[in-house]
């Protein structure tokens, strides 16, 4: 796979190249959770209806529901009468407190880690790691982190790889303070999810007002606070 290629599969938003009858060639990985929800003839519909009359690309700002997900625009795009492209750009679907947050400034892939360990022991589940560098140590209370997380990887445990994402909310901001601060995603994913175990998840983060999406994967969102 080239770098190119990667930038793609990992695109927060869904891809899908399709054949002139409606085959799905390629896609990412965000395509492939949204097919939980969406058929392929709906989709390849929505790529037809909005393409462009003559070959090349066009966008269109709209409102679309398809299942869980919401969607605020679409790119359509092809060369040839032989593949036709679309993406669809999500709408952010999270919420965080307007309280800015408490704790003391982290490492979050340390913490990350010393979770994946804990529920390797005694585990043969592959845990994959996909991690952003870049992103700085950030204000976060560890422990209720860390429970979290837990639990959270407590809904995939009955899988052969769970894949952790870290990763920037691209131009996405929360303000505390009338200060702007990015926003980062801690993304846990797996083939299985056991549904009691999300319930118990969904409880106990009501009840420490925490904010996560819950979708075929289960997402943190954090403000990206460094001082």
């Amino acid at each position: 796979m080239t770098f190119e290629q990667k930038w793609q599969e990992y695109d927060y938003n869904p891809f899908i190249l399709f054949s002139s009858n409606g085959k799905i060639l390629s896609l990412n990985t965000e395509a492939q959770f949204l097919l939980g929800s969406a058929s392929v003839q709906e989709i390849f519909e929505l790529a037809t209806t909005y393409a462009s009359l003559n070959f090349g690309f066009k966008t269109t700002f709209i409102e679309l529901e398809l299942g869980r997900y919401s969607f605020f625009g679409v790119t359509i795009g092809y060369d040839d009468e032989d593949e036709i492209g679309i993406r669809l750009y999500k709408q952010p679907s999270f919420k965080l407190t307007t309280k800015r947050p408490d704790g003391e400034i982290t490492n979050i892939f340390t913490l990350i880690d010393l979770c994946i360990s804990t529920n390797s022991i005694n585990s043969h589940i592959n845990f994959i790691k996909e991690y952003d560098p870049t992103i700085p140590e950030i204000l976060l209370e560890s422990s209720l982190f860390i429970k979290i997380l837990n639990k959270i990887y407590g809904c995939y445990l009955d899988n052969k790889a769970v894949r952790t994402r870290v990763f920037y909310r691209v131009g996405e901001h929360i303000k505390y303070d009338n200060k702007k601060y990015s926003i980062c995603s801690v993304q846990i994913s797996a083939e299985n999810i056991n549904k009691n175990e999300v319930a118990k998840l969904i409880a106990y983060t009501k009840e420490h007002s925490i904010n996560i999406e819950i979708q075929k994967f289960i997402t943190i969102n954090l403000p990206m606070i460094t001082s």
